[in-house]
């Protein structure tokens, strides 16, 4: 029986690698060939789905201090993950986090090193960020911008927001008040206008534009294409082929709704394993009742199985002891 494991991160208590691995172990004493593939939808977790790391540098932080982020250069490819240098959680969260002043100047100072180091396509995997700057701070870090000319930019991105819905969507996950996201929003509008007067470029109905605080719609101004992270990652690593030669595929994230299944890796996973009539798994540490649930999927909800408190508290062991259950 062939086997792949395929989770996003469960946001908060494990990465889609230890994930994997905690499935994996579930399932190591039967007899079967088990392939595991942590992925990811373009936010935190694109860099470990794209190989991993194998440089780190230190950048400005997202509020201002250093920091040492990690990337990939590979072969004339660089991979970049905002969230290493520009993100939430190196701002202390949404309670340690100034919205207001939080940039994204480290990620643009990860693609110039990218691209100074002889990179002549960059992948961006925008997702999880501090900052709602439009990715002001990126560009001028990224100047003079001649120097990319010729270099193919993409920016992996894990929703559909419009650049002037950023500060509204995101923001209270940022830590902005009500007044905060005014403010952030007339900002936006301007640096919209100024994007299309400096490079012909209206961002303001661009989908993906508001990703990252606006990460997205900056880099496309500056010749970026925005595209749906999972549907990237899935084509960069053969996920379909994988998933064709399966008898099972079992995916899972911290939480199931309805936005799963709009350019999310477990949504993405079960229509590919539709595609090929697969059986599917979803761990899930708990379940959205609003959700619709695709006929080839069956959900295992951590929280029902183990409850609240050892869901969150022990995500890994919960995911190893839940393993041999998979195979029913």
């Amino acid at each position: 029986m062939r086997i792949v494991i395929c989770p996003d991160k469960f946001r908060g208590t494990a990465s889609a690698s230890r994930a994997a691995q905690a499935l994996a172990a579930g399932l190591s004493t039967r007899d079967l060939e088990i392939v595991s593939i942590p992925l990811a939808d373009g936010g935190e977790g694109t860099l470990d789905a794209l190989g991993g790391a194998n440089r780190v540098s230190q950048v400005t932080g997202p509020l201002g201090d250093p920091v040492e982020a990690q990337w990939r250069l590979s072969s004339g490819e660089a991979v970049i993950e905002m969230a290493q240098a520009s993100g939430l959680l190196l701002a202390g969260g949404s309670e340690g986090n100034d919205p207001l002043s939080a940039t994204s100047s480290g990620t643009g100072e990860l693609i110039a090193e990218a691209r100074a180091s002889g990179a002549r396509r960059i992948v961006i995997g925008v997702g999880g960020s501090a900052s709602t700057d439009g990715g002001l701070g990126a560009i001028r870090a990224m100047e003079p911008l001649v120097r990319f000319s010729g270099v193919e930019l993409v920016v992996a991105c894990d929703v559909r927001t419009a650049f002037l819905d950023a500060p509204a969507v995101f923001g209270p996950q940022k830590g902005a008040t009500s007044a905060q996201m005014e403010l952030l929003t007339r900002r936006l509008s301007r640096l919209a206008q100024l994007y299309l007067e400096e490079f012909g470029v209206d961002v303001r109905d661009l989908p993906r534009a508001g990703a990252a605080g606006g990460l997205g719609g900056g880099l496309a101004a500056v010749g970026a294409r925005l595209v749906d992270g999972f549907g990237l990652i899935a084509e960069e690593i053969e996920l379909a082929d994988t998933i064709a030669e399966a008898d099972l595929v079992i995916t899972g994230e911290g939480q199931l709704d309805p936005e799963s299944f709009n350019g999310k890796v477990v949504g993405g996973v079960a229509s590919i394993a539709d595609q090929h009539q697969v059986r599917v798994a979803a761990v899930v540490g708990s379940t959205n009742p609003a959700t619709n649930i695709p006929r080839n999927m069956k959900v295992y909800s951590l929280t029902e199985i183990f409850g609240h408190d050892l869901a969150f508290g022990d995500t890994e062991k919960c995911l190893t002891e839940l393993g041999p259950q998979l195979l029913t």
